[in-house]
């Protein structure tokens, strides 16, 4: 019995090891391929020919108060957009319950920052990463786009954006330590394991709907 108890806790041992290298492994990868498609704000304009500029969802407090992350991505994109780096922003977020809005949030925003309600779209279905670059370019039709958030997070939005045939660029928007920074760290490196696998899988997004080309007024994402 004893034998046979330690047996399958080599085989245990033998197997979280080789999860861990695996999981190590498409991380670097990952990293590697796109790490060069990451520029200083003032150097990101894709070639000056990107239809839009990106910006991922994080944080709403129930307040309405934009947390840090989020406002850091905003002012970002919103500088890229005034510098003229892309015609239109892209809010990209989660809206899937009644009470939690992070895109309607974000465009206020961007409002009160002086950018023009016609030249911010909502995508109110940007449930995750993948979800929001899928949604980029099957629904708003982008080929070319900026995509900004924490550096982080930016290795993924690249390499998804990518893999989908998106000719992208990013642009890092820290500004400060945040909180809880390990932890996201640690959740970050299986996202990009998961992340792999759906875009070699072409899986389509939670909801896809109806195109809303760019070249419209970006006040047809309005809900409210």
């Amino acid at each position: 019995m004893k034998k046979i108890i330690f047996r399958i806790a080599i085989c245990v041992i033998a197997a979280a090891v080789l999860c861990a290298a695996a999981v190590l492994g498409m991380n670097v990868y990952m990293k590697n391929k796109v790490k060069n498609r990451i520029f200083p704000a003032p150097e990101a304009y894709n070639n000056g020919k990107a239809d839009c500029i990106v910006v991922l969802g994080a944080a709403v407090y129930d307040n309405g108060t934009l947390s840090y992350m989020l406002r850091d991505r905003l002012d970002y994109g919103i500088a890229l957009y005034k510098d003229g780096a892309a015609p239109k922003l892209v809010m990209s977020g989660d809206h899937g319950r009644e009470h939690y809005d992070e895109v309607n949030a974000m465009k206020d925003y961007a409002v009160s920052c002086g950018v023009p309600s016609e030249d911010i779209f909502m995508d109110h279905a940007g449930f995750s990463t993948y979800d929001s670059m899928y949604r980029a370019k099957e629904i708003f039709g982008a080929e070319n786009l900026i995509v900004v958030t924490q550096k982080y997070h930016l290795y993924r939005a690249l390499y998804i954006g990518d893999k989908l045939g998106i000719d992208v660029c990013g642009v890092s928007s820290d500004q400060r330590q945040y909180a809880g920074q390990a932890r996201r760290e640690v959740r970050e490196m299986l996202a990009r394991c998961k992340d792999m696998v759906k875009v070699m899988a072409r899986q389509k997004p939670q909801y896809l709907g109806e195109a809303i080309p760019l070249w419209n007024n970006g006040d047809v994402t309005n809900d409210k």
